[in-house]
């Protein structure tokens, strides 16, 4: 694998988790309606849940991988698909965050248990996943060492990410309830994707 694969990667991901999705969604709801308190236990419960669904994920990427070539590709082409359609959709959304302040005081356990119940079990994060991934995969490198750097990236960014959701939203409500901040976020992420997407067909078309 070699460096500039893992920095896009790195680069694609970040872009993917600052776009507010349902695990967002509840992170920022705990957050408005308990404070910063919220934050370690989500993030680290969010943190579980992408390690659950990308674990998953990545043996399954690996058994096809192993069975042929031919599909692995097709798949990597269709997850270029994949991720130019996300882009548009999340373009066209609408600039309110649907997050209801949870006013029910949870102990952190319950908050972590929560967070990675959402995460990790949600059928489209594993479909995401399995469209994301390959795209940065080299199949002639070693699929286990590959697996443990993409899934320790992913998971540290996507701890931060939901901690920083957490302290934002506990601290600058009125941040999360602007229109105007969430449709530029919006519109944004979705530029980058379909951006991403583009440049990943360019970059095989090239080879």
């Amino acid at each position: 694998m070699s460096f500039e694969s893992w920095a896009a990667f790195t680069a694609a991901s970040a872009i993917l988790l600052v776009i507010p999705g349902p695990t967002i969604l509840l992170v920022v709801s705990y957050a408005l309606g308990q404070g910063w308190r919220t934050a370690l236990p989500m993030a680290l419960g969010v943190a579980l849940g992408d390690f659950t669904a990308m674990t998953l994920s990545m043996l399954g990427i690996g058994a096809l991988l192993a069975a042929s070539a031919t599909i692995f590709t097709l798949l990597k082409i269709i997850g270029t698909g994949y991720l130019i359609w996300l882009g548009v959709k999340l373009f066209r959304a609408g600039g309110t965050l649907k997050a209801e302040p949870r006013a029910d005081a949870a102990p952190a356990i319950r908050m972590t248990a929560h967070a990675w119940l959402v995460t990790a079990l949600n059928p489209k994060s594993i479909t995401f996943f399995v469209a994301f991934l390959p795209q940065f995969l080299d199949r002639h490198a070693d699929f286990l060492t590959q697996m443990l750097v993409f899934e320790a990236t992913f998971l540290t960014l996507a701890f931060a990410n939901a901690l920083a959701y957490a302290i934002v939203a506990s601290r600058a409500r009125n941040l999360m309830r602007n229109p105007k901040a969430i449709r530029a976020v919006n519109r944004t992420g979705g530029t980058l994707l379909v951006g991403a997407g583009i440049a990943t067909l360019a970059m095989r078309s090239a080879n």
